[in-house]
């Protein structure tokens, strides 16, 4: 097994190495293992707070280079997402670059072996294409793992407190754009049905909100739609008229071309980095007036759930603290409109400020 620095890779093009630049990571590192046929890359944003904490997500990216910058941006907002979570850790993050379908257990182990050598720098959990099982096996070559199943004394599905906490950060947007946080007939399109736009249905389903699906994966989407009684939209999810748009997918769908096509007042999803353009788009959705609940705030319940695992939090104390994301999310929308700058720059600004006010202490 190797490490190397990410200027020693080869194919990286000039401008995923300005993006690490422009980001300053304090490490990424390539992990390679030939006889598992396991390529990942381990990414530690800033560990002012804490040591790094934060999934890995198992992908078939087209190439390196994408696996690069998506890793990269994830560690970033696995910072702010701490950050602004009042949580004391930093933020990292890994991707695995293969197909989920194929993984195996001894590509598990030496992943683990990896994650072993930064030494508790980077701790590492579980995200899309991976499983409580997977961080089962990874904890058997290393001590730095969350999202462990519960019979092995860890926090279990991440996914479930994750979609709490989207639901909060969707009540505290409602109660800041309509004047109340009830979303009974509210039209919620959920753009993705993982585990956690699964879980996200079952609590729209108790506030009696008029849910839509819409997935990648038809198949997925009909066997959805058939269990929870729901209506799928197949095509033009972004001219559709709903109220709330809920990317809970892969990342950037909100972009030049989609944002003038949405009819929503509210975006408030589960994906991680929405804007494909983060200080462009966020503008943009302030432009044609949709009110958006930033992703790295209202996604935090699947960290604050695996947090408790490192800190022996109780379930009474994750559970306070991911409702306290319709607060937070109130807050923000407050400030950005108080300060005239759009809700992503009010967020980032709360959670820089903690973030650098704790490294200058």
């Amino acid at each position: 097994m190797k490490i190397t620095n990410i200027r020693e890779l080869k194919n990286i093009n000039h401008e995923v190495l300005k993006y690490m630049s422009d980001k300053r990571h304090e490490k990424v590192v390539h992990c390679y293992d030939k006889e598992t046929n396991l390529e990942a890359i381990i990414a530690v944003h800033n560990t002012n707070l804490g040591p790094a904490l934060g999934g890995t997500r198992m992908w078939q990216y087209k190439n390196t280079s994408d696996a690069i910058k998506d890793v990269l941006r994830l560690s970033r907002g696995m910072t702010y997402k701490a950050s602004i979570t009042g949580l004391n850790l930093g933020g990292g993050k890994a991707v695995i670059i293969g197909n989920s379908e194929k993984k195996t257990d001894e590509m598990m182990h030496a992943f683990g072996k990896f994650v072993e050598t930064l030494k508790g720098l980077y701790i590492t959990a579980e995200d899309v294409g991976m499983t409580t099982y997977d961080m089962s096996i990874i904890h058997k070559e290393t001590n730095h793992v969350v999202g462990k199943p519960t019979d092995l004394g860890g926090s279990g599905d991440p996914s479930v407190v994750t979609a709490y906490g989207v639901l909060m950060g969707m009540k505290g947007s409602a109660f800041y754009k309509w004047g109340s946080d009830k979303l009974n007939g509210k039209k919620i399109l959920i753009q993705g049905v993982g585990n956690v736009g699964k879980n996200l249905i079952q609590l729209l389903q108790k506030e009696n909100a008029d849910i839509y699906i819409n997935d990648l994966n038809l198949e997925k989407a009909l066997n959805i739609s058939t269990k929870y009684n729901l209506k799928i939209i197949k095509d033009n999810i972004y001219s559709s008229d709903i109220d709330i748009y809920a990317p809970c997918a892969l990342g950037g769908t909100l972009n030049e071309i989609t944002i003038p096509q949405l009819k929503c007042d509210i975006v408030a999803g589960a994906a991680n980095n929405q804007l494909a353009k983060e200080n462009i788009h966020d503008e943009l959705l302030s432009k044609y007036n949709i009110l958006y609940a930033p992703d790295f705030l209202i996604n935090a319940g699947g960290l604050i759930n695996v947090y408790s695992e490192l800190k022996g939090v109780s379930r009474d104390e994750v559970t306070t603290k991911t409702e306290n994301i319709f607060h937070t999310t109130i807050e923000i929308l407050k400030k950005s409109n108080q300060e005239n700058i759009s809700s992503q720059k009010a967020a980032l600004k709360i959670a820089k400020e903690r973030v650098f006010k704790k490294h200058n202490a």
